[in-house]
C-alpha cells in the first residue's frame, strides 16, 4: 500500500478461488490534505489490472450544537478535538450553527416552534441526525407531535404525567447490535443497567438501539430525509431517569455523533458507473443554468487528457455523467476555471479481474445443436488442431506456389535481358579517296 511515493504498509494474504478476503491495514495521513493512495498487487502470472487507487480525506471535527436549557453534552464533546462543540438556548437558537451541525441534540425543550421545527428537518434533509429527548410537561406534546410528524416519524403516545414515575431498568444491550458494533469489551452479566420512566410510546417503525426488560424501546433510530433521528422515551432530569450519568452515557453519545459525520467524497469509483455527485463548498455551489455561468465550467483533468463531462448543480451538489471516453484508471482532478476543486479516483470494474474461462466442452454446450454455423475447435499440441480446421475450410492454400511460379518468371526474364539479347553488328567504315 502507497500513499503518495511512499510505502505505509505491505503484507501477503491468500484468497482461494471465487472467495473474499477482508485485511485491515491501519495508516496515519501526514496532514489534513487529501491523500492519494493505491494498493498494488503482485499476483504472478496476471499482470493486468493489479493497481487500485483510492483517496484518503482525513475527517473534519464533527459538529454537535446542543438545544436546552443548560449544556449537559458540554463535557462530554467540548473536551474532545474530534468535535466542535456549541449550546444554544430555545429562545435564541443560533441558526446558523444549526444550518452547519452535524448532530443537534434537542432536550427537554417545553415547547418546539415552527422555525426551530424546520431547522430540525433541513439538518435531516441533507445528512445530519437529530437526538429528541423529550419533555415531562404536558403542555409540550403537540409541539412534539408536529416535530415527530414533520420529520416522518408519525404520532406517538404519551404516558399519563405522575408525581413520582415508575423507573424500570433498561436491558444490557448486544454486542451483535450493529450500533454497539466495536464498543464494548467483554460484557460483565452483573452490569449495573441504567433505570427510566418512559413517558412517550412509538409505533415499531424505528430501530430500536436499547431496550427496557420487558422489551419495550427507550432508545430508537429512524431514518428521515438522507439523515438520522434517535428518540429518547425518557427526559434525562433525575427524576424519569440515571442514563445521563450512568456509564453507558458516554458511548452511547458517542457512538451517535460519529454516526453523524458523512463523507462527501467516496474512497474510489468505478469508471463503469455512470454519474458521480460531488458536495461543493458554499463558494462554488452556484448555478449552471444558461446565460449564467459556463454551462461546461466543471472539468475532469488526468496528465494532458482534458474531459468535459455532463454536469448540474443542485443547490451545494455537483451532478457529473462520466463521459463515454473515461476508460483510463488512475487519478483525476476536478477542475473549474483552471483550478483545483478535488481529486478523484477511478478504477476499472470489477469484472476486469475475471480470470475463469470456458474449457471446449463448457462453451460445446452453451452452443448447443441450434447455431450448425458455429463450431468449437480445440487448438491442441502446437496449434496442430487450428491447422487442421483451417485445412478443411479454405482447402490447399495454392497462393504459395503462384508466387514462386511469379518470382521464377521474373528470374527468368531478366537472365534472358542478361545473357539472351543480339550481338552487336560492327558498323563498316567507308574511305574516301
Amino acid at each position: 500500500m502507497f500513499l503518495g511515493a511512499r510505502q505505509v504498509a505491505a503484507y501477503r494474504v491468500t484468497v482461494e478461488p471465487a472467495q473474499v478476503v477482508t485485511t485491515v491495514v491501519q495508516v496515519q495521513v501526514a496532514n489534513n490534505e487529501l491523500a492519494l493512495g493505491r494498493v498494488v498487487t503482485e499476483d504472478a502470472p496476471v499482470t493486468f489490472d493489479n493497481t487500485y487507487y483510492f483517496t484518503l480525506q482525513p475527517a473534519a471535527a464533527i459538529r454537535v450544537l446542543e438545544i436546552g436549557a443548560e449544556p449537559l453534552t458540554q463535557r462530554l464533546y467540548g473536551n474532545e478535538p474530534l468535535f466542535t462543540y456549541s449550546f444554544t438556548k430555545p429562545q435564541n437558537v443560533d441558526y446558523g450553527a444549526l444550518r452547519r451541525a452535524n448532530l443537534v441534540v434537542m432536550r427537554e425543550l417545553e415547547r418546539v416552534d415552527a422555525g426551530l421545527r424546520e431547522g430540525l428537518r433541513s439538518v435531516v434533509q441533507r445528512g445530519g441526525s437529530v437526538v429528541v429527548v423529550p419533555s415531562s410537561t404536558a403542555g409540550s406534546h403537540d409541539s412534539y407531535q408536529q416535530l415527530f410528524k414533520s420529520l416522518g416519524l408519525g404520532a406517538v403516545q404519551w404516558e399519563a404525567s405522575t408525581a413520582s414515575p415508575e423507573l424500570r431498568e433498561v436491558a444490557m444491550p448486544s454486542a451483535a447490535e450493529p450500533f454497539f458494533r466495536n464498543v464494548f469489551g467483554a460484557q460483565q452479566r452483573g452490569a449495573t443497567m441504567p433505570k427510566v420512566a418512559p413517558v412517550l410510546h412509538w409505533p415499531r417503525t424505528g430501530t430500536d438501539i436499547l431496550r427496557l426488560r420487558d422489551g419495550e424501546s427507550y432508545l430508537a433510530n429512524f431514518a428521515s430525509g438522507a439523515g438520522q433521528v434517535y428518540v429518547f422515551a425518557a427526559p434525562f432530569a433525575a427524576q424519569y431517569s440515571d442514563f445521563a450519568t450512568h456509564a453507558l452515557f458516554v458511548p452511547v453519545m458517542y457512538r451517535i455523533a460519529m454516526l453523524s459525520y458523512q463523507n462527501d467524497q467516496l474512497p474510489a469509483y468505478r469508471l463503469t458507473q455512470s454519474s458521480v455527485t460531488l458536495k461543493l463548498p458554499a463558494r462554488e455551489a452556484v448555478s449552471n443554468a444558461p446565460g449564467g455561468a459556463d454551462e461546461a465550467s466543471f472539468r475532469l483533468v488526468k496528465d494532458s487528457l482534458t474531459l468535459i463531462p455532463a454536469q448540474r448543480v443542485v443547490t451545494t451538489e455537483l451532478h457529473m455523467d462520466l463521459p463515454v471516453g473515461m476508460d483510463e484508471p488512475g487519478f483525476y482532478q476536478v477542475q473549474r476555471g483552471g483550478k483545483l476543486l478535488t481529486m478523484l479516483a477511478f478504477n476499472q470494474d470489477k469484472r476486469e479481474s475475471e480470470l475463469a474461462a470456458y474449457s471446449a466442452e463448457d462453451l460445446r454446450q452453451l452452443i448447443g445443436s441450434n447455431h450448425p454455423n458455429i463450431k468449437v475447435v480445440e487448438s491442441g499440441v502446437d496449434s496442430a488442431g487450428l491447422a487442421k480446421f483451417q485445412a478443411e475450410q479454405t482447402g490447399q492454400p495454392l497462393w504459395r506456389y503462384f508466387l514462386a511460379l511469379v518470382l521464377l518468371a521474373l528470374l527468368a526474364e531478366a537472365l534472358l535481358i542478361r545473357f539472351g539479347g543480339r550481338k552487336p553488328v560492327a558498323a563498316k567504315s567507308a574511305v574516301l579517296a
